[in-house]
């Protein structure tokens, strides 16, 4: 199996090459080069990393070189990494199920944001750890939602509840939370309907949600968890804060990562509204839904050949 880093690097390698190439142009003359340091700037601003992120990498730099002449383009990339992994303490979300049982995940988001793959590769996740999982196919708004979420299950052999399309889904997630209890099953994820964060009528039938779920355990969601595209960039910010108001979040999924130049949007979305990133999404396969970690996303970004020792393989 390949190393969390090694999924990491794998998974950011389309924007690696291009801080890779603004680097060894940065010291490609022996000092500070303007130019290239204003091509690495445009880099990190086009991977949306934000204003104050990209600032602070390319002041720090620029001090380092001023107390060293000699500062190499490997040395200028791990201050990068360094700026990043200060940005982003506290970023790592830690799930530690065994309060409740079951312990409730909902995955609440935007159409297209990988929501209901996302949910079948979580249950995957905990199956594999030797945990007791049911799916709740609540999204029932989108015709193609319930196929694909039975698909994922089948193939992954995940048990699930489901109904039929247009159903209620505060209805499908009480079904769910009642199977779940009965089978005694250890966590229960719940993938919700893509709600379009400007309807207001959306985000009340998400609120629905909630209260018919808190019928059973005042305290569920144990944990709602908002899944974003990295390739919408800075905009996710705006779909999180929304979503943060009608339905408190306790966390944050980034998809796509692979699949995109722009995961700074990462940076931004956890400086804005310091919510805890619990897992982002490295590949298609079952298995590339991994546990964020600071480290390796920060020197994979910058092309860090270093590997978190304390992560395990």
């Amino acid at each position: 199996m390949r190393s969390l880093f090694r999924k990491f690097k794998d998974g950011l390698a389309k924007q690696t090459p291009t801080f890779g190439r603004a680097f060894s142009r940065l010291f490609s003359s022996g000092h500070l080069d303007a130019d290239a340091l204003e091509e690495l700037e445009e880099s990190l601003y086009t991977a949306d990393f934000g204003h104050e992120t990209v600032e602070e990498i390319i002041d720090e730099i620029q001090t380092a070189c001023k107390k060293d002449k000699a500062l190499r383009s490997q040395e200028a990339a791990q201050i990068g990494a360094a700026v990043l992994t200060r940005v982003l303490e506290g970023a790592e979300g830690r799930f530690q199920p065994g309060v409740n049982k079951p312990e409730v995940v909902a995955l609440i988001g935007v159409n297209g944001a990988g929501k209901t793959t996302t949910s079948a590769k979580l249950g995957y996740r905990y199956k594999q750890e030797g945990r007791q999982v049911l799916l709740g196919a609540c999204d029932t708004f989108r015709a193609a939602a319930n196929e694909q979420i039975r698909h994922w299950a089948d193939q992954l052999e995940i048990d699930i509840v489901s109904s039929q399309h247009g159903a209620d889904s505060a209805a499908v997630a009480y079904d769910a939370y009642d199977a779940a209890k009965s089978r005694n099953k250890d966590i229960l994820i719940l993938d919700t309907a893509g709600r379009l964060h400007t309807k207001d009528n959306l985000m009340k039938e998400l609120e629905k949600f909630q209260r018919v779920l808190q019928k059973q355990d005042p305290s569920a969601p144990h944990h709602s968890w908002l899944v974003v595209d990295a390739s919408l960039g800075t905009n996710s910010i705006e779909q999180a804060r929304v979503f943060n108001q009608s339905f408190p979040l306790t966390g944050l999924i980034v998809t796509k990562l692979d699949g995109t130049s722009r995961g700074g949007a990462l940076v931004g979305i956890y400086r804005q509204l310091q919510l805890p990133i619990y897992f982002v999404g490295l590949g298609e396969q079952a298995d590339d839904l991994q546990p964020f970690s600071t480290s390796n996303y920060a020197n994979a970004i910058f092309g860090i050949n270093d590997e978190d020792p304390s992560t395990p393989s």
